[in-house]
């Protein structure tokens, strides 16, 4: 039995159902992909009730049919956005409360007892949470169609707006652990609130047969020069909603319908190149100009204000105009509501829209999209970008019937098919769900349900993926393989088997660039880019700095406590090369803008960061160097701050680049050369593990050795131990680190202390920092006895930020009347806010109380080895750990942590053998990040260690990273100078 409509063949149900479909309210695209489920539903003769805020056009333009109902209601709000590229993260969840939260209680009772009215079958969502519990509560089946969940897209908002609005997120996971399977969508994210998930092709619109008109006739003086013919003969131009599938056109009919039929009907002459300008809203500082076009191109303008005047080469659209229509008569689209076409796609990266990173790997692996650098966007320069697009022939041969797929399995389940097989428990999916939202971040560790291909993208970095639980060892021939490729003047690679395959990731940079070159290979854009900025003749140089691991002291440091660190495994390496600017290799939008000066080459600085797609950030950045300078002399640091805080996107440059500026500023440097930089870090973003430190010294370090005397080293002695310093430049590691901690109060704008730039520069692989930090004062390195050992756990939580004297000190305390009674404190980057409520006497206790911890510490490692020992260490650890908690900077998941430590420090895996882990804290700042464990260093606390991770996955969902093992600070490791043996040709 079927019902055909054209030449689509619908499979029908003997049985009629009822189906109730929820629509989130974010924007149209999720209702326009609906349209396409609904109308194989009732093509296939059955009841489809929308439950949407869209129009009643989105559905009807497509769907005339007695079956279709359309219920007016919004039960979730979706992202708030500030403008078209950012989204507003505290707007979102309070809308969301407001929304759906508030009045859920009257929500679930309402949709009840509708949905038992209609006497529906089978819930849908797309994908609002609260209609998963209705459909449970109403004791029908539901089925959830999408490619990213809202519980995971909010969890990374609450790091930002408060973790108060973390019940929203859990409320919202656990809504969806009412779902029976999920319908996974192309392009998806993580989404482990849902067990069972069957994979469907992409969701796309057909064309519409029926015209009306297109450009909007409120404006007379524009020119219409496309015509469309409709049913009746008539000449007119389509008018519908302009948040559609922007793909479904072009996957259908591919590029030669676009090159002949549709533009000799739309009237469009061979000479014409058109670009689709699509945002759903504008950026705030718009500003198109004529000569944003290259010569001979036209754009068409989607969502414009009503009073915005255009150019003559820019031809604006109705609000709800039909996009496929348009990019059938298309070269090109500018914008981003698109997942899969053959069309050429120039987008722009926006901020805080998590699902990004997952569309836009798989934009790239079918080589169909340019990125613009919003900088560009915003002040007109398209040119180079959009010739670069039309260069391009996108590959993608998939499947485009998602919507007919989807049908048929809603079909089926409504029926009583069972897709799936015993659920595990609605906690546990919660659970998966809120865990992975808060770990977006670059973590590598992590296997929740994550594509291969965005699992995959750090191995080709050359970075971990799995826990780092072996030793780094590498074979002879291995470690061959890396040095064969660069002969080393200066430096030790100290058998860092990080540093070799960071040496080996820029030996195959040549191959990579050569890769590019066919278009039916998947490539890496970091690294296209980074191969276009060195020359393999002259000699580059690399720096390497550690994260560190908190062993104790954390937060106590702005009081001027004693702290004990530890530099970590983990590390960012930096390779810098300079050139005359004449020579210097120049992307061509770098050379675009220098063209434009008319000054001829001057100094450009070019950074390309690995690792982007993992943390939504851009790949690459680049500026002149004379944008620093003023009159002569180098800018302000604030106004340097303001330089960077222009692209969102692009912030992170700050940490990198400042770095230039503090040399100049400080020391009086100058730069005439142009510089490249390449950064790979592997220190896991947000987990208290100082990543940003480790760039910041990184970066530095390499850019120092590139300008300073290379043939004259000296070495000073600290704590018995031997650096080295570059001559040329002075800078000692402690100098190092102050001129770090400068970068990141006043160029990043972060107000830490200097305790993570000194741990990742004066550190000491398997010796623990002592140190004071007001004034930073090194005291020593501090061995770590033989038979002890330091683990972390990330928790997966990201990282935020006595009786005489304690009776004459409050409770707490109002910023203002701090202020108006101590004028200041001792915190130059630290800002007091006048109307928050501080707490004093927990706060206060913690410093003092740790520096005694942290002296009596520091004591018993020197003192005779014995459990007694270990037992001493451990429990100044897990004082350290509750006192964090009664300032107020403990957090669910490093709690968790700290118990699993000690019920395995007491468990007995027989009557002789008791467990040999000690004491765990956590680090840092608190408030999440990583902890701390100090156990025995043998076999069996390796395995408990192991059994803790495992059981923390178990309670969670989360797999931890263990961080385990030392390594050099950037001081110890000094520099490579290396230089490639064989160039390779790209001619």
């Amino acid at each position: 039995m079927g019902t055909e409509e054209g030449n689509e063949q619908v499979l029908a149900s003997r049985k009629h159902l009822v189906f109730a479909y929820y629509v989130t309210g974010h924007g149209f695209g999720h209702a326009t992909r609906v349209v396409e489920v609904v109308r194989h539903l009732i093509y296939a003769g059955h009841d489809v009730h929308v439950v949407t805020g869209a129009p009643d056009f989105v559905f009807t333009t497509e769907i005339q049919s007695p079956k279709l109902f359309l219920r007016k209601l919004v039960l979730d709000c979706g992202a708030v956005q500030a403008d078209a590229l950012t989204v507003d993260r505290l707007a979102s969840l309070e809308k969301y409360s407001e929304t759906a939260v508030v009045p859920r209680a009257s929500i679930l009772a309402t949709e009840v007892e509708w949905l038992n009215s209609i006497k529906a079958d089978l819930v849908v969502s797309d994908v609002v949470p609260v209609a998963c519990r209705a459909a449970a509560d109403a004791g029908i089946r539901s089925v959830c169609v999408t490619n990213f969940s809202w519980d995971f897209i909010y969890a990374e908002y609450v790091m930002a707006a408060g973790h108060h609005h973390r019940t929203t997120v859990w409320q919202i996971a656990e809504d969806y652990s009412h779902c029976e399977f999920l319908i996974r969508l192309p392009g998806y994210c993580p989404m482990p609130a849902f067990r069972d998930v069957m994979d469907v092709p992409l969701v796309v619109r057909r064309l519409h047969k029926s015209r009306k008109e297109l450009i909007d006739d409120s404006k007379e003086e524009q020119r219409v020069i496309w015509k469309l013919k409709s049913n009746d003969g008539t000449l007119k131009l389509t008018k519908y909603n302009h948040y559609v599938s922007l793909i479904s056109w072009i996957l259908q009919n591919g590029p030669t319908k676009r090159d002949n039929e549709v533009r000799k009907e739309l009237g469009i002459g061979d000479d014409v190149k058109v670009v689709i300008l699509n945002f759903g809203g504008q950026p705030g500082g718009w500003n198109l100009k004529e000569d944003c076009l290259p010569s001979g191109w036209l754009c068409l303008v989607c969502g414009a204000s009503d009073d915005q005047n255009l150019p003559s080469n820019f031809i604006k659209l109705a609000k709800a105009a039909y996009t496929p229509d348009l990019i059938a008569a298309s070269d090109c689209m500018l914008g981003y509501e698109a997942l899969a076409y053959k069309l050429p796609f120039v987008f722009v990266r926006r901020d805080y829209f998590n699902e990004e990173p997952f569309l836009r790997n798989m934009l790239e692996y079918y080589q169909g999209g340019v990125e613009m650098i919003r900088r560009d966007l915003l002040t007109g320069r398209w040119k180079p970008y959009l010739e670069r697009a039309i260069s391009l022939k996108p590959c993608y041969e998939g499947g485009i019937n998602g919507g007919e797929v989807a049908a048929r399995i809603l079909q089926d389940t409504a029926v009583g098919k069972n897709y799936t097989a015993d659920k595990l428990s609605g906690a546990r999916r919660l659970r998966d769900a809120i865990v992975l939202g808060y770990q977006l971040q670059r973590v590598p560790g992590r296997d929740i349900c994550i594509p291969d291909w965005y699992a995959n993208a750090e191995n080709e970095f050359g970075l971990r993926t799995g826990s780092p639980t072996a030793e780094m060892t590498e074979t002879r021939s291995h470690i061959m393989s890396y040095t064969e490729d660069f002969d080393i003047l200066h430096g030790d690679l100290q058998g860092l088997s990080d540093t070799m395959t960071f040496l080996k990731s820029l030996a195959e940079l040549d191959a990579v660039y050569d890769s590019g070159k066919n278009k039916e290979k998947h490539w890496i854009r970091e690294r296209m880019a980074a191969a276009g900025i060195f020359n393999w003749e002259e000699e580059i140089f690399v720096a390497r700095a550690p994260g560190r691991l908190d062993v104790v002291g954390g937060i106590a440091d702005y009081s001027g406590s004693l702290v004990l660190q530890m530099p970590i495994r983990e590390a960012c390496h930096v390779a810098v090369q300079t050139n005359h600017p004449s020579k210097h290799k120049l992307w061509k939008h770098t050379q675009a803008r220098q063209n434009a000066k008319r000054q001829g080459p001057t100094p450009v600085l070019q950074i390309v960061s690995y690792g982007s797609e993992l943390s939504n950030r851009g790949p690459t950045f680049d500026m002149d160097l004379t944008d620093f300078m003023d009159g002569g002399q180098p800018i302000s640091f604030q106004k340097a701050k303001e330089y960077f805080a222009r692209d969102p996107s692009q912030r992170w440059a700050a940490y990198v680049a400042g770095a230039i500026l503090v040399l100049m500023t400080e020391l009086g440097m100058r730069f005439e050369n142009s510089i490249s930089m390449l950064v790979s870090s592997a220190v896991p973003e947000g987990k208290g593990v100082s990543s940003s430190a480790s760039v910041e010294v990184a970066s530095m370090s390499a850019i120092a050795a590139a300008h300073g005397s290379y043939d004259n080293m000296k070495s000073f002695e600290l704590g018995g131990h031997f650096h080295s310093k570059i001559e040329g430049l002075d800078i000692s590691p402690r100098e190092l680190a102050l001129l770090c901690q400068k970068v990141e109060n006043h160029i990043v704008g972060a107000p830490c202390g200097v305790m993570d730039q000194m741990a990742s520069a004066c550190g000491e692989a398997n010796k623990l920092l002592a140190m004071i930090c007001q004034p930073a004062e090194v005291i020593g390195l501090v061995d770590i006895p033989n038979h002890i050992r330091f683990w972390g756990i990330d928790s997966g939580i990201r990282h935020r930020y006595a009786a005489l004297y304690f009776k004459m000190l409050p409770d707490s305390i109002l910023g203002e009347a701090f202020l108006d009674q101590y004028s200041d404190h001792s915190d130059p980057v630290t800002i007091i806010d006048k109307k928050r409520t501080y707490g004093v006497r927990a706060a206060a206790r913690h410093p003092i109380y740790e520096t005694f911890r942290v002296k009596a510490f520091k004591a018993l490692l020197t003192s005779a080895a014995s459990d007694e020992q270990l037992t001493a260490l451990g429990e100044l650890l897990y004082q350290c750990h509750y006192s964090y908690s009664a300032c107020g900077l403990g957090s669910d998941g490093t709690d968790r942590l700290v118990q699993l430590v000690q019920q395995m420090q007491h468990k007995k895996k027989s009557n002789t053998e008791d467990g040999t882990l000690y004491g765990a804290k956590i680090t840092g700042g608190g408030s999440g990040g990583t902890v701390c464990v100090i156990g025995r260093n043998c076999l069996r606390s390796s395995q408990q260690i192991l059994e803790i991770q495992q059981r923390y996955k178990g309670a969670t969902g989360y797999m931890p990273f263990l961080f385990e093992g030392s390594s050099p600070g950037a001081g110890k490791f000094g520099y490579l100078r290396i230089r490639r043996r064989h160039p390779p040709n790209f001619n």
